[in-house]
């Protein structure tokens, strides 16, 4: 692998094997973490994410339970199974996986999360010693893109930082998180003016903004680090021929499989100019469902003493 490219995959491998670590110390104490998560309804994407985050949480020997709703479940049921999960002893995680239906109030929902058992690090208390610089539960994401950045010893002090999206779950915890680690930060957004001069100052630049692409190099300074947070999956035959010219084994997974993934990074031609660079996939996703492990394993220690 080019020594730019900052391999997400691994860096996951670490944090797990660290907290697989951390659960086998609790489990000598008799401490089982355990992470609950709530789907409503059978959006496809969302039922992969949540097997996923099973399947990992037993490969760490951690326990887990989906409590699956109906899609056209009301308000009044799904908070209800909120309030079951934080009364629960045995529960440390609540996952509400998101996006919920649109006859939902999602802010509602979990603000009603326990905050000691948020462990996606939306609930209000969470956010809010975030911005006092006294996290306890961080957004998973944010999270993780520190960790790549501290084990990949990539400076963060007095560096310029500039991260582009103003997400409540990535961009203003990511801005929260470098500005703590002592680098000065810009928070872009979709009204920023010249947004390319902007995030040319960026000595670390964070995309993610839930457009592909939008980073090309004119928006890169030589040198910069690249942090590529979106996803996106093309299904049009010509994007893919112009983000990835010349791509034949992309191509032929284009062919095979009906589309292929790419981020809110022009890869090909932002890759030259970077420093470091996240690939999409392999580079941030694996990170997301690390952290969201860690964070269950912290809650259930400080939940029980340990």
């Amino acid at each position: 692998m080019d020594d730019r490219i900052l391999d997400g995959k691994k860096v996951a491998a670490a944090i797990r094997g660290e907290v697989a670590g951390r659960v086998a110390e609790l489990g000598k104490r008799g401490v089982v973490p355990r992470l609950d998560a709530v789907l409503v309804g059978d959006d496809p994407a969302s039922r992969v994410y949540v097997g996923s985050k099973a399947r990992t949480c037993a490969k760490l020997g951690m326990a887990s339970e989906t409590h699956h709703l109906s899609g056209d479940a009301p308000q009044e049921e799904v908070e209800a199974l909120v309030d079951r999960l934080n009364a629960d002893p045995e529960v440390d995680g609540i996952l509400v996986q998101l996006p919920l239906p649109d006859h939902l109030d999602t802010h509602a929902v979990l603000d009603r999360i326990d905050p000691a058992k948020d462990v996606d690090g939306f609930h209000p208390v969470n956010t809010g010693l975030l911005q006092q610089g006294r996290p306890a539960l961080v957004p998973c994401t944010p999270a993780g893109i520190m960790e790549m950045l501290r084990r990949e010893g990539i400076p963060i002090e007095g560096r310029r930082a500039v991260v582009v999206g103003r997400s409540d779950i990535v961009g203003k915890p990511m801005a929260m998180l470098l500005l703590h680690a002592h680098a000065t930060v810009t928070l872009c957004h979709s009204r920023t003016r010249d947004l390319a001069g902007v995030t040319r100052e960026a000595d670390i630049l964070v995309a993610a903004a839930g457009r592909l692409a939008i980073i090309g190099p004119e928006h890169v300074k030589e040198g910069a680090v690249v942090i590529d947070v979106g996803i996106h999956r093309i299904t049009d035959r010509s994007e893919v021929e112009r983000l990835f010219p010349g791509d034949a084994a992309r191509m032929e997974r284009f062919e095979s499989k009906g589309s292929v993934l790419a981020g809110d990074v022009d890869f090909v031609r932002v890759a030259p100019l970077a420093s470091r660079i996240t690939p999409v996939p392999g580079g941030v996703g694996p990170l997301t469902i690390a952290m969201l492990m860690a964070n269950t394993v912290r809650a259930a220690a400080a939940r029980r003493g340990h």
